[in-house]
Order: C-alpha cells, then sequence, then structure tokens
C-alpha cells in the first residue's frame, strides 16, 4: 500500500494521502484500512448518513493522540461534496454541516482521519423532525454489556406493548443502544420528554439497575438509560461508524437474540466487532437497520409528561397497564441489499 494514490470514485477524483500512517497502534490498523473499511461498507453506511447533518470526530495523528469535532465543513472541501446551513443559536451563525450523501463523500471524510461519524436524528429539510427515538444505554463499572442487555429487553418489552418495533445496536464501546423508527410527523418536543419519561418509568421500576439520572456520581454499577440524546443539537454515533477505541471495533446493528445470548451467558464479548467481522456480518445478515429508514410508527401519547416527575411516572405507567398485550408485532425484515464491497479494490 502506497503512502499516496489519486482515484477516481464515482467520476469523482480524489488524492488520498498517508495511507501506511498508523491511527489504530495496538491493532497496526492504518489510515489505508480506514478508508478501505469506509469505502466497502459504503452501500449499507450512506443510507443511513444521507440528508444528515454530519460531525466528524476526527484523529489525525491515530487514536491515542488528540482529537477534535468538526461540524463546520472545512472550506478546502471538493466542490461536490454537498452541505447544509443549519441555525447554531450557540454560535449565532448558520453551521455548513457536510452530507455524507454518496460514497466519494464518505471516502472523502476517511482521508481527513474522521474516523467516528456522528449523524443528526434529523434530516437537513426537516432539522426539528427527528425520524427516530434513541436510547444510550451506558454502563456504569462494574456494570457492562450485560446489564445493558437486560435493561435494552426491558426496553423492548414497552416498545412491544405498545406494538412499535425496536432495533439494537453496539455503541462500539462499551454500551447497547435503541433505536425506535417514527418516520413520521413529530419533533423533539414530544420525543425528548417520552424518552425522559419512559426512562424514569424504568428506573422507578428497576432501582438496583438502572438510572436516569445524568449525574456520574449515581452511576456506579447501574446502567445510565440516556434519554437526553433525543435532541436537535445534539448527535449519536452512527450505525457501522468505527470507534476511536485501542482496537476498530464498530458501532454495529445486532439481532435481539443475540442481545438476549449476552444475558443468558453473561459474556460481552458476544456483541463485540471489529471492522472486518462487520463487514462479514453485512455480507452474510443484510443491514439490520435497514428498517429505520423506511419503518413508519408513532409514538403513543403519554398524558401528564409536561407535569412533575411523579405525575410523569404514573401517566406512562397507567398507559402500560393499558396497553392491549398484541405480543410482537410481525417484524419488519431488512430489504435485500447489494453485496458489501468484498470485490472492491483495497485503497
Amino acid at each position: 500500500m502506497s503512502g499516496s494514490s489519486t482515484v477516481e470514485i464515482q467520476g469523482k477524483h480524489l488524492k488520498l494521502t498517508n495511507l501506511e500512517k498508523v491511527l489504530y497502534p495496538a491493532a497496526g490498523f492504518t489510515k489505508g484500512h480506514v478508508i478501505d473499511y469506509y469505502a466497502r461498507i459504503a452501500p449499507v453506511l450512506v443510507p443511513h448518513l444521507a440528508g444528515r447533518p454530519l460531525t466528524l470526530k476526527r484523529y489525525p495523528n491515530g487514536v491515542d493522540q488528540p482529537f477534535f469535532f468538526e461540524k463546520n465543513a472545512t472550506i478546502h472541501r471538493p466542490a461536490w461534496v454537498k452541505t447544509a446551513p443549519i441555525w447554531s443559536e450557540g454560535n449565532n451563525r448558520n453551521v455548513n454541516y457536510i452530507l455524507a450523501n454518496d460514497l466519494p463523500t464518505l471516502v472523502w471524510i476517511a482521508n481527513l482521519a474522521g474516523i467516528e461519524l456522528h449523524p443528526s436524528l434529523s434530516l437537513a429539510k426537516k432539522i426539528e423532525t427527528p425520524t427516530m427515538l434513541v436510547f444510550d444505554l451506558d454502563p456504569g463499572a462494574p456494570a457492562n454489556m450485560v446489564q445493558c442487555a437486560q435493561v435494552g429487553i426491558w426496553l423492548r418489552a414497552v416498545f412491544d406493548h405498545f406494538g412499535m418495533q425496536s432495533f439494537p445496536k453496539t455503541s462500539g464501546s462499551k454500551g447497547l443502544q435503541i433505536y425506535v423508527p417514527l418516520n413520521t410527523p413529530t419533533d423533539y418536543a414530544v420525543t425528548k420528554p417520552f424518552a425522559h419519561a419512559l426512562a424514569r418509568l424504568l428506573e422507578n421500576e428497576h432501582r438496583d439497575l438502572v438510572v436516569s439520572d445524568m449525574k456520574k456520581s449515581v452511576r456506579v454499577g447501574k446502567v445510565f438509560v440516556d434519554w437526553s440524546q433525543n435532541d436537535e443539537h445534539k448527535t449519536t454515533i452512527a450505525v457501522y461508524s468505527l470507534r476511536a477505541r485501542e482496537r476498530p471495533t464498530v458501532s454495529t446493528p445486532v439481532k435481539w437474540e443475540e442481545v438476549e445470548q449476552v444475558l443468558k451467558k453473561k459474556d460481552p464479548s458476544l456483541v463485540v466487532f471489529e471492522a472486518n467481522q462487520v463487514l462479514d456480518r453485512v455480507e452474510k445478515l443484510g443491514d439490520l437497520f435497514e428498517p429505520l429508514l423506511r419503518l413508519k410508527q408513532k409514538l403513543p401519547s403519554l398524558q401528564g409528561l409536561g407535569k412533575g416527575e411523579a405525575e410523569a411516572m404514573e401517566a406512562g405507567r397507567e398507559l402500560a397497564a393499558q396497553a392491549e398485550p398484541r405480543g410482537r408485532r410481525k417484524t419488519v425484515k431488512p430489504a435485500t441489499r447489494p453485496p458489501v464491497g468484498k470485490k472492491r479494490r483495497k485503497l
């Protein structure tokens, strides 16, 4: 693998640089490997990024060196890289976010050592409308993925009561994330309070394991159900994104059966996947997160969300009790996708 190379991707010319630079020292995983992974995973990753304001977490000198977040697209970007101006209250100006709408843009981002990809829960054209609800399950040591699996299964049961489907993925770090596709008219003034009330409901029912408070002092040995990600001004790690860990782990969609096995066998390693393993999984299983792109669901109305905690908790409990026990709704299966780029020439 040479130190630099000029490539043509879908009619776009791009100079790739420092391909031999090691970005994951413990694994010997180079910048060239990062670019190759993103190029090969693109058929399933790009649909989840397209049209969404994207924040990059860049590690120009490797995952063990200083990093920085980049929201505003660099002025040195190619003319074909699309951006979207989004108003920032904090900066009192528009921020031009990158839109990773295609393979050339994704490869260009990887060439910037944009290792972690953090998209909005909204499309840029409707920034006030989240297309999904997200719960980030973050374990406080000595809790780990095993305890996250238990909390995730409890969350699934709540949405099963409402006749809604939910989809798990690993964070690629320590925790588990539960996504609920919406793709129907709503806004963050609805989704964020709903997520908060549900997190408090779980905390009330399982105080030995669940916490909804952000203070780290109360999270020791428990799982923090982070509801706050449901916010117009926040982002969540993208499905299939690499993580800046010691090894090139990936935020990976998993089956609920795999989550159940983690809990049954008490083995967090069952859902730890690195880049090459994820490429193999997608080749075999397809995109387990594909329903997030098209499944239309509406959140149930929770009376009392605007009241105090006790009232909101009681409203949530009453609604859960009244929900018709419909059992598991027929699962929406991932649509058939073209094979992930096994035949693609390594860059």
